[in-house]
C-alpha cells in the first residue's frame, strides 16, 4: 500500500523548487510589462484562499489545499504567460507529487491551479472557488512595477489607482463582498470595468459555487 505525505501550506512556502518558479516567472512577467506576481501576490493568494474556505466552515485539510493552490497557482508563468494555469497546473503535479501528496489532494490542487484563468477558469470545486476569489481581488497599487508607465497600460493605471481593498465573507448573510476604494483622477471606474467586467462575473460565479452572493462596491456604490 502506498505510503503518502501530510504536505503542508508551509512546506510549500519553503521549497525551493517553487520558490524558484514563483521568482522566475515574476521576472519573466516583468520583462513582458505586466504587474507584480512574485511571493507577494503568491502569498496573498494563498492566504485570501485558506480564509474563505475557513470562515465557511470547510474541514481544514481543504483550507490548506487552498493555501498550497493558491502559492503555486502561477508557478505556470515560468513557461509562458499565456496558457499559465494549464501548464503550471502540470509543473504543480509533478512538484507535489514527488514530495508525496496522496493524489486526491494533488487532484483538488491541480484542478483550481488550471481553472484560475479567466479565459477558460471555471469554480469546479471549493478550492478552485476560493482561489479565483483570492486572485482577482488581489487588487493593489503595490502591484504596480517602479518603471511602469501609467498612461500606456490601463492595466497598471487600474492597479496604481486602487487605493484600498478587502474581500469579505459573511457566512450568515451568505455574502462575499468586494469593497475597492479607486481614485477616479487616475483611473476613471468604467477603466476598472473595461479589463475586470469579465474577472468580476467569475467571481460571481465562485462565490455560487460557495453558496455565497457577490457584490462589488467601488467607491461605495454597489455595482454587482
Amino acid at each position: 500500500m502506498a505510503q503518502y505525505t501530510h504536505v503542508t501550506p508551509e512546506d510549500i512556502f519553503r521549497n525551493p523548487e517553487v520558490r524558484a518558479y514563483i521568482q522566475q516567472g515574476n521576472d519573466n512577467l516583468g520583462v513582458i510589462g505586466f504587474t507584480e506576481h512574485g511571493f507577494a501576490h503568491a502569498k496573498r493568494s494563498s492566504d485570501t484562499a485558506q480564509e474563505i474556505l475557513r470562515a465557511l466552515g470547510y474541514p481544514q485539510r481543504e483550507w490548506e489545499l487552498a493555501a498550497i493552490a493558491g502559492y503555486m497557482h502561477d508557478i505556470g508563468n515560468t513557461v509562458n504567460r499565456v496558457d499559465h494555469a494549464h501548464s503550471g497546473a502540470l509543473m504543480a503535479f509533478t512538484l507535489l507529487n514527488k514530495l508525496g501528496m496522496p493524489p486526491e489532494e494533488i487532484g483538488l490542487v491541480c484542478s483550481a491551479i488550471g481553472h484560475h484563468d479567466e479565459k477558460t477558469a471555471f469554480p469546479v470545486n471549493p478550492v478552485a472557488a476560493a482561489l479565483i476569489l483570492s486572485d482577482k481581488s488581489d487588487v493593489r497599487r503595490s502591484r504596480v512595477r517602479k518603471d511602469a508607465v501609467l498612461e500606456a497600460d490601463i492595466h497598471d493605471r487600474v492597479n496604481y489607482a486602487v487605493e484600498s481593498s478587502r474581500l469579505e465573507i459573511e457566512p450568515k448573510k451568505k455574502l462575499c463582498i468586494f469593497t475597492i476604494e479607486i481614485a477616479t483622477e487616475i483611473c476613471p471606474v468604467m477603466e476598472y470595468f473595461e479589463i475586470f467586467l469579465e474577472r468580476m462575473v467569475l467571481c460571481r460565479k465562485a462565490a455560487q459555487t460557495l453558496g455565497l452572493q457577490f457584490e462589488l462596491i467601488i467607491n461605495g456604490t454597489r455595482l454587482l
